[in-house]
């Protein structure tokens, strides 16, 4: 058996005072005989040895079991929070069989029995003990058993769980007691890699930190920042989706970005403190922890949105006493959980988030601030010398009216003092519109939203649409109806980007007596014909229930032109 196996090349090099102190005491206090412990215990225990990645070291470790008792079958159980296993990792099981067996084990009869009472256990016979619930469907045969814990410090991690000794046997004593020495090394092994681990994520967490505090010396937005923040966690701790909600009024949370594997269903939500699982880490002020997000009972609220997702953590992102919000993580169900290795750094990586927000927060206060200042300058300015100067022109056109005999003449004369009277209006109601006050997204006039907007959509665009706009629009331009307006934009540039896959876009927003006009144009592959049209329904009725009308057309140099037009005062 054991020892009728081959020692692999350069075995006989390996020594005890090469292992760890702790180790070299477990091996002396056992009676090996003269020739000291057995070379494949030794090759077992720096395999495990080899390495620093967990699931590495877990899998060498679970292979070294397997070789040094000749076991048919092996496995190993992570024990999680809640005392079940949370991973399993299998020697000697196909794919095919394990597929057919169905889920993995969550830690109840024999193998719950070894989390219940962690110490070693050998059967000759697995189906006579108490607790063996037999085996399941398909699953190959085993009687012989030995079962041994992993220890990590005084905490146990995990069991080794070995099967079906070859040749037919049972296991023995000395099996058991080089399954137990190994476990000692392997709970040294795995120490090390979560030290590893631990210190390589701390690294990568503070080179995270350092490019968002880098982005923000250059001016960078607060979405800038959102995304930096999001996907940073993503990549750091390999999740398939991120999400940030911030708080808002009515005790609720926005979900203001969302990263990965359904993403749509997540961006824009209104979600509730009570029901929600980001609103729980709120509430909580901690780390939240689940290992089923798709049927968390604290999910109460808000559409479905979590299929075929499984582990999830949500940290508030504090500074001092406020929540500026919740960062969420989600990976696709039968992936690892999330470890308090990964959120410790998290929780903190949030923190800095939290403060960078505030900075870009504070910066574009003060931005404002001097927009503002620069905006009473300017009005200021109009009113004192542009508007004094047209008015004196005036004066001296309408002067000189009594000497012009031409009728012609006197037409275009008359003419063109309406033309400064008009232009004076359209000055004076500009200089209204510059110190009109105004808190929030309405202190911005519709023309810098315009502005804003078709920068942001440039992102996924790949390139800079045109843009001209005519009119009054900060003035003449309802609240209600720019925020139609903004929509709609947003919504027809991301048709252009989506579905178009357009290279040039025009945009033109004209406001005049009879209303708002929004021209989006692209040189696109068109809408095609079996695609979805849910967005344009969404722009048609917003047209139609403030009294207006949507338009698409495909213009004969191709692309496509939508034309969105309602009237200044929106009609029931």
């Amino acid at each position: 058996m054991a020892d009728e196996r081959p020692a692999s090349a350069g075995s006989t090099h390996i020594q005890p005072s090469a292992l760890p102190d702790d180790l070299q005491k477990r091996l002396q206090a056992v009676d090996w005989g003269t020739d000291g412990p057995p070379r494949l215990l030794l090759e077992a225990i720096m395999s495990v040895n080899r390495g620093l990645e967990l699931s590495q070291v877990l899998q060498h470790i679970v292979a070294a079991a397997v070789e040094l008792v000749d076991a048919a079958y092996g496995a190993l159980g992570v024990i999680g929070d809640d005392s079940r296993l949370s991973q399993f990792l299998t020697v000697g099981i196909s794919e095919e069989q394990a597929e057919a067996i169905g889920h993995l084990p969550a830690g109840h009869g024999i193998l719950g029995e070894l989390i219940r009472h962690p110490r070693p256990l050998r059967l000759t016979e697995l189906r006579e003990h108490p607790a063996s619930y037999g085996l399941p469907p398909h699953h190959p045969p085993m009687r012989s058993f030995l079962g041994v814990p992993i220890r990590v410090r005084d905490d146990v991690f995990g069991n080794l769980y070995l099967t079906e000794k070859r040749g037919g046997g049972a296991f023995t004593a000395e099996d058991e007691t080089m399954l137990s020495t190994l476990a000692v090394a392997a709970g040294v092994a795995i120490d090390n890699s979560r030290l590893y681990e631990e210190a390589r994520y701390r690294q990568r967490w503070l080179e995270a930190n350092g490019e968002i505090v880098a982005g923000l010396l250059p001016g960078a937005d607060r979405t800038d920042v959102l995304e930096m923040i999001v996907e940073h966690a993503v990549k750091i701790l390999s999740a398939d989706l991120g999400v940030l909600a911030l708080p808002v009024e009515d005790d609720a949370l926005s979900v203001a970005l969302a990263l990965g594997v359904d993403a749509e269903a997540h961006r824009g939500l209104i979600l509730p403190r009570h029901g929600s699982f980001v609103g729980a880490a709120l509430t909580s002020r901690l780390p939240m922890i689940s290992r089923d997000v798709e049927h968390d009972p604290r999910i109460t609220a808000g559409p479905p949105r979590w299929m075929g997702l499984g582990p999830a953590v949500a940290v508030p992102m504090l500074t001092g006493e406020r929540v500026r919000g919740v960062l969420l993580l989600a990976r696709l169900q039968g992936r690892d959980p999330f470890t308090e290795a990964e959120t410790a750094p998290l929780l903190t990586f949030a923190g800095q988030g939290a403060l960078a927000m505030q900075m870009a927060d504070q910066r574009q206060d003060a931005e404002q601030l001097a927009l503002l200042r620069d905006r009473e300058r300017i009005a200021r300015d109009l009113h004192d010398l542009a508007i004094q100067r047209l008015f004196a022109t005036g004066m001296t056109v309408q002067s000189a009216l009594r000497f012009v005999d031409h009728p012609e003449a006197s037409e275009r004369l008359f003419r063109a003092v309406d033309d400064l009277d008009e232009t004076i209006k359209i000055i004076r109601s500009t200089i209204f519109g510059l110190r009109a006050p105004g808190t929030g997204r309405s202190a911005r006039g519709l023309r810098s939203r315009t502005v804003t907007t078709v920068e942001q959509a440039a992102r996924t665009l790949g390139f800079t649409p045109s843009l001209r706009m005519e009119g009054l629009i900060d003035t003449d331009v309802p609240p209600e109806v720019a925020d139609h307006v903004l929509a709609v934009l947003g919504e027809a540039l991301s048709n252009a980007a989506r579905h178009a896959h357009a290279t040039a876009a025009e945009v033109h927003l004209i406001v005049r007596d009879q209303g708002v006009t929004v021209t989006v144009s692209d040189n696109g592959g068109g809408i095609p014909r079996n695609g979805r049209r849910s967005g344009l329904r969404n722009l048609a009725k917003r047209a139609e229930s403030m009294g207006g009308e949507l338009t698409v057309e495909a213009p004969a140099e191709g692309g496509t032109r939508l034309t969105w037009h309602v009237p200044l005062t929106p009609q029931a």
